[in-house]
């Protein structure tokens, strides 16, 4: 009798190791998985925003010494190289994560905890930085004179600061649902799979 139950417990251990190691290979695929999506889009977020600066400056070709003066210029800037920042770190992340074994699961379920907290930080850093250039929009035609910006002020403050109100609702809806496609799905899947290998 005693045999016969060290048999059912070797074979569903077996079992359970051979669902742990097919599950280790599907989350650290180099082509395919969550984590390889994810490192998708942090390699997309990192082109695009090394991209957009140099696109604004070819834009302003015309008056580039305004451009370079520009406080409105250099702060989307820093804003770009930061959130490049932002995102290689969490590309570094990702790839430590794809080369964990099954041996370090408990770890493994820490970066990808870490990761998800990283991205709300992260969203919650894009809307402070949106409030951050509406502050901006608004104080720096005093100081700096813009055609645009000028018509800008122009409008009424109802629909200005309407605009911004509808901008922010806008970014907060909009913001959830591009980061749950492009990363909440790929982190909840992982989850998911990790919780499997309990």
């Amino acid at each position: 009798m005693e045999l016969d139950d060290l048999k059912q417990n070797w074979k569903k251990s077996t079992i359970k190791n051979n669902i742990n190691t097919d599950i280790m290979e599907l989350i650290q695929h180099k082509s395919y998985g969550p984590i390889a999506a994810l490192k998708k889009e942090f390699r997309k977020q990192i082109i695009l925003m090394l991209i957009l600066p140099a696109f604004l400056l070819v834009t302003s070709v015309d008056d580039i010494n305004l451009a370079l003066t520009s406080i409105l210029f250099w702060s989307y800037v820093f804003f770009c190289i930061g959130m490049a920042a932002f995102s290689w770190e969490n590309y570094r992340m990702a790839a430590r994560m794809e080369q964990m074994d099954g041996m370090v699961r408990s770890n493994l379920q820490q970066q990808v905890s870490l990761l998800e907290k990283r991205l709300q930080l992260k969203n919650l850093g894009l809307r402070v930085a949106l409030l951050f250039f509406v502050i901006l929009t608004e104080i720096v035609p005093y100081f700096q004179h813009y055609r645009m910006l000028d018509k800008w002020h122009s409008l009424s403050p109802l629909t200005r600061f309407g605009s911004y109100a509808l901008l922010f609702i806008a970014q907060y809806f909009l913001g959830r649902k591009i980061m749950q496609r492009k990363f909440g799905n790929h982190i909840n899947y992982l989850k998911r799979l990790l919780k499997d290998m309990d």
